[in-house]
């Protein structure tokens, strides 16, 4: 008697179905404390010194080698003290 040979079918491996997981934004701690938030004023407004120009909030940030909430506490405390002035969608000293 003959032996009967199988063969399989080779197919392309299904990609594995993943599930998708929502990752949570990155939550940026920052001390609200007054003397923080006068370091953070005081990083941005020597970031506007330097540049001579108004800057975006990112702008800032990234100069000033700080996050974007930090850098808005810092233009808070300058907006109130008149040390900054908004120019357009951008700040610039006053």
């Amino acid at each position: 008697m003959a032996e009967k040979k199988t063969t399989t079918k080779k197919t392309a491996a299904e990609p594995k179905k993943t599930t998708a997981k929502k990752t949570a934004a990155k939550k940026v701690a920052v001390a609200l404390t007054a003397e923080n938030v006068g370091f953070k004023a005081g990083d941005v407004y020597n970031a506007l010194n330097e540049a001579g120009v108004a800057l975006s909030v990112e702008e800032i940030a990234q100069a000033a080698k700080i996050t974007v909430e930090e850098t808005l506490l810092g233009i808070g405390w300058l907006f109130k003290e008149g040390k900054i002035v908004s120019v357009e969608d951008k700040v610039a000293l006053a």
